[in-house]
């Protein structure tokens, strides 16, 4: 299995976290690389999900050098298990990193404007709520609290971007390195809204593009009222804290 961590000339990393995704990951991880070049990879970052998901990571780099896994011993969350994917992507000397949701949520078929993107722009988004972007699937509660998050943090932070709680992006490596990860806790919407507002006072150029997202159709959501709450409070404090 190829060590994650290993240095490469490789340019885009996808980073997949993952708990309890085995009826996705294969599907996911082979949808991706369709969508990638040789030279970029796949790093699948599984908090010790009991439904096998490890597992099937493993096989999956077994068989493809273009995919890594980094295992975690327990799950703290996607904000902590991002940090430990872009970790790896840098090490490695990835200069594109994207991160997106390994349930289909965000379709790989977006990848190559993502990364293309990121050709001209610091940070790209992939956005709901700009012209051309939506949602599907989504009862009438769950678009009230994404889009109510995402105003909320806009107004709080005096922001102009439209989809701050996405967590479709991709980055330039400059970037990674300039807004202190070691500093960022945020671990759900609070932790996506962060990275872009540090790449905005570290003033890098962002740019939102259009995605439809939709629902997954396997496994459950992450989404939880913790993870709602810590966005209320934590998104505000971001103006005070020095990093």
């Amino acid at each position: 299995m190829p060590d994650p961590a290993a240095p490469g000339s490789s340019d885009a990393w996808v980073i997949l976290p993952t708990f309890n995704e085995a009826e996705n990951l294969e599907r996911i991880v082979n949808a991706v690389l369709q969508q990638l070049r040789d030279s970029d990879r796949v790093v699948v970052v599984d908090d010790n999900s009991p439904d096998g998901t490890g597992e099937i990571a493993d096989r999956l780099a077994d068989s493809n050098e273009s995919v890594s896994v980094l295992h975690r011993p327990r799950k703290e969350g996607l904000g902590p298990a991002y940090l430990a994917g872009f970790h790896v992507a840098l090490d490695a000397g990835a200069q594109r990193i994207v991160e997106m949701d390994a349930d289909f949520s965000h379709d790989p078929a977006y990848l190559p404007k993502l990364i293309g993107a990121a050709e001209h722009y610091d940070l790209v988004i992939g956005s709901r709520y700009v012209p051309g972007g939506g949602v599907t699937e989504w009862g009438p509660v769950r678009r009230f609290i994404s889009r109510g998050g995402s105003s909320y943090a806009r107004v709080a932070l005096g922001l102009p971007i439209r989809d701050l709680t996405g967590g479709f992006k991709c980055f330039r490596r400059e970037v990674l390195e300039k807004i202190n990860l070691d500093t960022i806790q945020a671990r759900g919407y609070a932790f996506q809204v962060e990275t872009t507002y540090r790449a905005i006072r570290a003033g890098f150029r962002v740019v939102e593009i259009p995605i439809v997202f939709r629902d997954r159709a396997h496994g459950t959501s992450k989404m939880s009222r913790s993870i709602v709450a810590e966005a209320m409070w934590r998104v505000p404090s971001m103006r005070f804290r020095r990093w």
